[in-house]
């Protein structure tokens, strides 16, 4: 290997290493609470007809229980209301232990015995965002659980439930929504669905086209049919940054715009949740379980103890429990009127323009009364924040008083948001034309303790912008904010924030003049395009660092990120921004990951046309290493892709993900003009280095293996070690023909490669055992030019029995016969990757079935076979000679080409054009 092209490569294994480290851990320590059984948990099966048992054997449906509920529910006479969880991509049926646990210890302080049946479904842990061929399985089969879920109840109840609850995990959540594809489902069986980092957008990774038909499907009649679904409410919730499996993003819901029934949100900004969970533990994070539990009881119908069917009702226990809690109990009424004229002295006026009260440790009751009439003219809202998070009103409008008292008011507290360490309330005065009087209620009947902060506010003079730093500074620019904080909220408009490629660094230090005890500073991140709000909570004085990025591009002329600092009064808060390129890094590759084994196969293709290239000029194989440094040429690449996309009249802005690529729906990613050109280049490198190192890591494992098997094979001499006889390639490839038909083509694949490998073992034992014997063999002695006696190997004269032993040019041929083995070997190893998921799916599902049924290497298996069996005994002597090696030595460049422009998603249409660019060359090396 060159020092240069080493450290070229190094350099490039290092940007990947940087963007990766802030993909996978770049984010916040898991803050979720654990949720543990109280009790041992059961699983109790519930049996299914014989002809669904029949049909799907792998598939299982059970019902949770614990303790005595256990007990009771064993001959399955249940009276609650029926919740399905569906495990996702990998996931097993005992992750609804962590909802049905909770859901049992909420029943217990319920009146009326109302509690929840929690069911969950096995699907054998399949790798079904890996493999898309078992999806419409499920989809049949979770149709059949829920009719057999509502026929438990129609046994013994009067009035049996009518549809049942989905809470489904990652792919779970897909295949709930997938229901709706199936021509005798009934839409009425289903009315909610709450799922949990789902890729509702697009699939992960595209490894089979079953999976893009199954999201076509499912987009067609979720945007196309929408007004048939209006009585489905539908609740996404993403994991934030550390869910580094299925970015956030992908978990909006494609649906038509302005349907107020399908919610999509972080739960970052799920009140009482507040934290980033990863792809696992959003299932078991106590705070996202005990809100979705809340809001299951809460839409449960007094009277007929069933989920209630109003799509109103279900939208506004969804939005009080998931999007904005006013510290209110759902079930209050809005307006309530108070009347404490018995007891004057617990009334105060306030006349200063901001109140801060403490309550004292007795307990006692106390309102503090602000008029409107002086404030009107100078002041746009009122701000209101406490850190008592009782359940309870605290803010009313007075609308008659009688003194320094009230005699009705309007209670005001719906408006509260929940922060994290308090409550907060904002009042427009526009919006109080018939309020004269603003009341607080600072009461602590029960002795505890809590702070009140309240101030006029005028919102033009606590309203401030920042332009944030351009992408490519690197950090080195710094844009700031100073922020003198007389009031107790500021908004900074973060100007020209709002693409997906964006990372910031944001600083935030507060200092006050005066050290006492002060509420806590909350910094919010607020998008106004998606539920995708963060908060973070610092002690005053502080500093504190925020990661500034987002899930979603801004699709429209929305308004800009606003970063809203609720403060301490009298502190000063200064505001810092610079790029972060570790962070950049990372959302390219959040974004764009995809597309670097997209890349990495076109340098393995390019770097197999170089090395077909100088076997055509020389005669011989170039070293592998040499040949991949050669791969990188996106001035080749890259350029033609671009001019592609143009006369294909596609954006150049929708080389990033594309908003509906073949029909599946894809996050748009709106770009400056520099991105596009910046994105690819640095995905190609990405790819190469991929490319060069995995090769070298390749190279030593043949060595290291090689050097493990040669003393159970005899020394050989001859390039054609390890080389099949034609009567042998006929059957072998007929045998693996007949196993790829009738069981998993990725197997036959498989099978295949590993005998290309051992003929590259058996070359690199070769050439490892000429090497030592040219060592070793006796050297004619001849006359330098100075009179001295120079050594000098045998020829091939060095003969036994007229068989040449060994010689300089039978170590080179095996030399270039290893290094052009070498090359095709990393290209050949993809074809196995790519087919991996299904062999694994296949070989998971055995005892089930003997066949993988669809199968998406189908097509793929006879050529690639063949490909396999024909470059065993290929040898550069042979491809030199043959006719076609001018052309086929053309191939790669057109092909890497149309690679790039149309698998950059699609990672299935690689084997595509693997397969166009290596049949032609096994037929090269006979022809």
């Amino acid at each position: 290997m060159k020092p240069a092209a080493v450290a070229f490569y190094g350099a490039a294994l290092v940007l990947l290493a940087v963007g990766l480290r802030e993909l996978l851990t770049g984010f916040e320590e898991n803050r979720c609470s654990m949720t543990y059984m109280f009790e041992y948990p059961e699983y109790r099966r519930v049996a299914l007809p014989r002809r669904v048992a029949r049909l799907y054997p792998a598939y299982g449906l059970y019902l949770y229980g614990e303790g005595v509920y256990a007990q009771e529910t064993r001959a399955l006479k249940l009276t609650g209301t029926p919740v399905l969880f569906l495990p996702g991509n990998a996931g097993s049926y005992k992750q609804a232990r962590s909802l049905g646990s909770v859901a049992l210890r909420k029943a217990e302080n319920m009146d009326g015995g109302m509690h929840l049946n929690v069911f969950t479904v096995d699907f054998n842990e399949e790798l079904v965002a890996l493999y898309g061929g078992s999806l419409v399985r499920q989809t049949h089969f979770l149709h059949e659980c829920i009719k057999a879920i509502l026929r438990l109840y129609k046994q013994h109840l009067k009035t049996p439930p009518q549809s049942v609850a989905l809470v489904g995990h990652s792919m779970g959540g897909v295949v709930a929504r997938a229901l709706f594809t199936l021509p005798r489902f009934n839409p009425h069986l289903v009315s909610l669905i709450i799922t949990q980092a789902s890729p509702h957008m697009a699939p992960v990774l595209a490894l089979d086209p079953y999976l893009l038909d199954f999201y076509d499907a499912v987009r067609q009649k979720w945007v196309y049919q929408a007004n048939k679904l209006r009585n489905v409410t539908v609740l996404s919730v993403g994991g934030g940054y550390r869910d580094y499996q299925v970015r956030s993003g992908l978990t909006s819901l494609p649906c038509r715009p302005g349907d107020p029934n399908k919610l999509s949100l972080v739960v970052t900004a799920v009140p009482r949740t507040w934290v980033s969970t990863d792809h696992l533990s959003i299932v078991w994070c106590k705070e996202l379980v005990l809100a979705t539990v809340r809001a299951f009881f809460d839409l449960i119908d007094a009277e007929t103890r069933q989920f209630t069917d109003s799509p109103e009702r279900k939208l506004t226990v969804l939005n009080h429990h998931f999007i904005k809690h006013p510290v209110r109990m759902l079930r209050d009424v809005q307006n309530s009127s108070i009347s404490i004229l018995d007891v004057p002295e617990a009334w105060s006026e306030v006349n200063t323009l901001r109140l801060s009260y403490s309550t004292p440790k007795e307990g006692q009751l106390k309102y503090f009364l602000f008029a409107l009439s002086s404030r009107r003219k100078a002041y746009s809202h009122f701000y209101c924040r406490s850190n008592n998070m009782e359940m309870s009103s605290w803010v009313f409008g007075c609308v008659h008083t009688n003194g320094s008292s009230c005699v009705r008011a309007v209670d005001l507290s719906m408006g509260t948001e929940l922060l994290p360490p308090y409550k907060v309330l904002i009042l427009s005065l526009s919006d109080l034309a018939s309020v004269t009087h603003l009341v607080v209620s600072a009461s602590n009947l029960n002795g505890k303790q809590f702070t009140v902060e309240c101030e006029w506010q005028r919102e033009e003079s606590q309203t401030l912008s920042v332009s944030v730093p351009h992408v490519l500074s690197f950090g080195f620019t710094v844009s700031d904010v100073t922020v003198n904080s007389s009031g107790l909220l500021h908004n900074i408009q973060l100007l020209h924030f709002h693409q997906v490629y964006q990372a910031f660094r944001i600083n935030v230090v507060s200092q006050c003049r005066v050290n006492r005890d002060r509420l806590p500073s909350v910094y919010r991140i607020r998008v106004s395009w998606f539920r995708e709000d963060s908060f973070t909570t610092a002690s005053v004085p502080s500093a504190a660092e925020i990661s500034g990025m987002l899930h979603t591009s801004r699709p429209d002329d929305s308004s800009d990120v606003l970063l809203q600092l609720h403060t301490a009064p009298n502190c000063q808060y200064k505001v810092s921004l610079r790029t972060s390129f570790p962070k950049v890094l990372g959302q390219a590759l959040r974004f764009c990951g995809p597309m670097v084994p997209v890349y990495t196969a076109v340098t393995l293709l390019l770097a197999c046309g170089g090395q077909l290239s100088t076997i055509l000029k020389s005669g011989r194989a170039a070293d592998m290493s040499q040949t991949l440094g050669r791969g990188l040429q996106p001035h080749k690449i890259n350029l033609p892709v671009y001019l592609l996309h143009i006369l294909l009249s596609i954006p150049p802005e929708d080389t990033l993900p594309p908003t509906f690529p073949d029909g599946v729906l894809h996050e748009r990613a709106e770009s400056p003009e520099e991105w596009p050109h910046l994105l690819s280049p640095l995905l190609y490198l990405l790819g190469a280095a991929v490319a060069y190192w995995g090769s070298a890591l390749l190279r030593f494992l043949i060595r290291l293996i090689s050097l493990t098997l040669a003393p159970l094979h005899r020394p050989s001499v001859t390039r054609t070690c390890g080389t099949l006889r034609l009567r042998t390639q006929l059957l072998i490839g007929l045998c693996l023909t007949v196993t790829g038909w009738t069981s998993c083509g990725a197997l036959a694949i498989f099978a295949s490669s590993l005998l290309h490998l051992y003929r590259v073992l058996r070359l690199q034992m070769t050439e490892r055992s000429l090497s030592h014997m040219l060592n070793l063999a006796p050297r004619k002695q001849k006359p330098a030019a100075n009179g001295a006696v120079e050594a000098e190997p045998q020829s091939k004269s060095n003969e036994l029995n007229g068989v040449p032993l060994l010689s300089e040019s039978a170590l080179q041929e095996v030399r270039d016969d290893l290094q052009l083995h070498l090359s095709l070997s990393v290209l050949l190893m993809l074809p196995v990757m790519l087919s991996a998921p299904s062999l694994i799916h296949w070989i998971r599902n055995l005892r089930f079935s003997t066949r993988l049924d669809p199968d998406p290497w189908w097509l793929h298996t006879v050529p690639l076979i063949f490909v396999y069996l024909l470059l065993i005994n290929c040898n550069t002597l042979q491809l030199s000679n043959s006719r076609l090696l001018p052309v086929i030595s053309c191939l790669p460049l057109p092909l890497a080409i149309t690679m790039a422009t149309f698998s950059s998603l699609h990672l299935y249409r690689v084997a595509y054009f693997l397969s166009a660019a290596l049949v032609p060359l096994a037929f090269c090396c006979v022809l």
